[in-house]
């Protein structure tokens, strides 16, 4: 599993260790069962404090991703992406109505906007 760190960013480096091990996850790359490394372990390999690598499992396990178990390890959880992407969702959901709020108040059409989405959304790919 490769973490990468980045000094050029305003994200924390518990943030970014769970949102990269999140999209190694989503994306199939770990699989439900898969085990993790321990926190010293990953600690070690990307040269931060264990207390980092703590706080970015604790996250996790909070989140549904992993499961971690005394003696055993860190697992991926099995209830992970289903709930993640309902999450997503919903996150997903409060921006568009915004975006609908604003374009009601200002006149834009809803073609106008289904355009603006069409293309944001093809531009990252």
């Amino acid at each position: 599993m490769e973490i990468i760190i980045s000094n050029n960013t305003n994200k924390p480096i518990y943030e970014q260790i769970t949102s990269q091990i999140k999209a190694m996850i989503m994306s199939g790359e770990l699989k439900t069962g898969d085990a993790i490394p321990s926190m010293r372990a990953l600690a070690k390999s990307i040269h931060v404090s264990v207390i980092t690598v703590q706080k970015a499992y604790e996250d996790l396990q909070r989140d549904g991703f992993i499961e971690t178990t005394v003696g055993r390890g860190s697992f991926v959880s099995a209830r992970n992406k289903d709930f993640y992407q309902e999450e997503q969702q919903r996150r997903a959901e409060e921006h568009l109505q915004e975006a609908v709020d604003i374009g009601k108040a200002s006149g834009i059409t809803l073609e106008k906007l289904v355009e603006l989405l069409r293309m944001f959304y093809q531009e990252e790919e």
